[in-house]
């Protein structure tokens, strides 16, 4: 049985341009604009470390970003399915890139979801879906870093 494909379609705009044209390395501005049909549109820019923003989202954010929230969409289903009542998640999640003279790249993303349960939920078994929504996420499964994941499991009061 082939796979179903899903196309992902994105418009990026150099809105720097407004600021001048790319005359010099050090100051020709970074900013950029994503537009996706019917949705809000998303500002960003170049890390700080490469003369950009700190105020707006960069590649790299939005990388970290995309692996944290697939597998917290995938987690949240599985416990679904298995009858795991999820009561609150939030993930500190954290990625390392190496930045090298000519092709710096990620190293490797740390997730680190904090997940909790409602009470008398097998603990256990919460934890264990980690490995399965890691196994079917579709953003980890494109990446050529680990994408290692330190989950923690606590039971509401």
């Amino acid at each position: 049985m082939a796979g179903q494909e899903h196309h992902y379609a994105t418009k990026l705009v150099w809105t720097g341009a407004e600021q001048g044209p790319t005359r010099d390395v050090r100051s020709f501005s970074r900013e950029y604009r994503i537009d996706m049909e019917g949705k809000a549109p998303i500002r960003g820019s170049s890390d700080p470390a490469f003369r950009g923003d700190p105020a707006l989202h960069n590649p790299e954010d939005l990388l970290v970003a995309a692996l944290s929230a697939c597998h917290m969409l995938w987690y949240l289903h599985l416990c679904a399915v298995k009858g795991i009542e999820v009561r609150a998640y939030e993930d500190a999640a954290e990625g390392v890139m190496l930045a090298e003279p000519r092709n710096g790249r990620f190293t490797e993303v740390t997730l680190r979801p904090m997940v909790t349960v409602a009470p008398g939920s097998d603990r256990e078994r919460a934890l264990s879906l980690h490995e399965r929504a890691h196994a079917e996420c579709y953003v980890a499964n494109s990446v050529n870093f680990p994408v290692r994941c330190e989950p923690q499991i606590v039971e509401a009061a």
